[in-house]
């Protein structure tokens, strides 16, 4: 009989059978669309269980079956479907659950062209969103309609990282019978688990650290038994699909995510304590520090963090903040992260809030701690700083 698996060892091996392809230890890359049959009857088979093995490119390849099986084992989840990007991943999960009529709850801290996606396309097709505070928790239950088809729930909050109290929402979503759904993004699958939380569907931009290599565009759909059929004929149905070579990319990247996003943790928080040090900073937004919302939250449903924060600076002029971001020699300008390299870009908040009210200063900071010697990182901010500061 064999041991029982660690987490990290199945993360290893998951979606891997070399036996299946020649003593290949990951599985090839298949360009495919047609797929060709022997017989009519084999056709017609095919054509009634599209979903059973390969049946054509869209549905899938052994090389997307390989990666999305190690995604679900990453996340915890029956079944995960493969997409051409994290947007998509987000498209396809809403519009499985939404029609004519129905009503969103999403929360105000939301990833920017998600927003977009409720306000242009989906209220183009009434249906109607609803901005919710981030911190509400169990107090969600109050906005909850007969028509409230989905809660969706990022966590922590793009761009300001708030911890949102994912059981307690969820808790109060499925007494009225709607469909909870995470950005599970920030955390890689890795450090929260969604589905020991009460969430339904997960979704990543598996661009970011499931791939890690700032090199492939891809995205994934985790969910539980009761809606992997439903979500995975939706996503077809709307032409969704990954290409193989980023499946592939996917693969590889989940390999090497346990070492990687303990590195990406270590920067992360030695960068964040440097931040908090200096005398231009006004506020650090990190889940793991005590003082920023829902860290207790944190501590207790997530097992670690991942190396994507925020900064505010204390009322800065936008030249002076301008001025630094310009000159950094590690610190990148980028609107991605989950990369092997570190980025900063400026960001403002308030203009992304419409159920909350942000009045931090502005320009404020985001910053994705890379895998670059932290000695390194640090000399090149403080490098920065004196332009910050314009030489003081």
């Amino acid at each position: 009989m064999k041991s029982p698996k660690k987490r990290a060892t199945r993360l290893i091996h998951a979606g891997s059978d070399p036996a299946a392809f020649k003593g290949a230890v990951n599985a090839p890359v298949y360009r495919a669309s047609t797929v060709i049959y022997p017989t009519v009857a084999a056709m017609e088979k095919a054509s009634n269980n599209p979903l059973d093995g390969v049946f054509y490119g869209r549905y899938g390849t052994p090389t997307s079956f390989a990666f999305e099986e190690a995604v679900a084992e990453l996340e915890g989840a029956d079944s995960t479907i493969s997409v051409c990007s994290g947007q998509a991943a987000i498209t396809a999960a809403l519009m499985a659950f939404l029609k004519t009529g129905d009503h969103l709850l999403m929360v105000d801290t939301v990833y920017g062209p998600t927003r977009k996606l409720c306000d242009r396309v989906l209220a183009g097709v009434g249906v109607e969103t609803t901005y919710y505070d981030p911190l509400i928790g169990a107090g969600i239950a109050d906005l909850i309609r007969p028509e409230t088809k989905v809660v969706f729930t990022e966590s922590p909050g793009s761009l300001t990282f708030e911890i949102q109290d994912i059981p307690a929402i969820a808790a109060a979503a499925h007494a009225a019978g709607a469909v909870v759904i995470l950005d599970n993004t920030w955390s890689a699958g890795l450090y929260f688990q969604p589905f020991d939380h009460g969430v339904d569907v997960s979704v990543q931009a598996a661009t970011k650290y499931i791939g890690g290599h700032a090199d492939a565009m891809l995205g994934t759909i985790s969910t539980t038994e009761e809606y992997q059929k439903h979500l995975r004929l939706s996503t077809v149905g709307m032409g969704y699909c990954a290409a193989p070579d980023s499946c592939f990319l996917g693969a590889r990247g989940l390999r090497t995510i346990n070492v990687r996003l303990a590195r990406h943790q270590r920067n992360g928080l030695a960068l964040a304590e440097w931040f908090k040090a200096r005398p231009e900073v006004a506020r650090v937004l990190h889940p793991a520090l005590p003082d920023c919302p829902g860290h207790e939250i944190w501590k207790r449903d997530f097992t670690g963090a991942s190396g994507l924060f925020g900064v505010i600076l204390d009322d800065i002029p936008k030249q002076q903040v301008d001025a630094m971001l310009d000159g950094f020699e590690y610190f990148s300008m980028g609107y991605s992260w989950g990369g092997f390299e570190s980025l900063m870009i400026p960001m403002t908040p308030a203009s992304q809030r419409t159920a909350t009210t942000w009045d931090a200063p502005e320009p404020a900071l985001r910053i994705h701690a890379g895998q670059e010697d932290i000695a390194d990182l640090i000399a090149d901010l403080e490098r920065g700083f004196v332009r910050l500061t314009g030489g003081n």
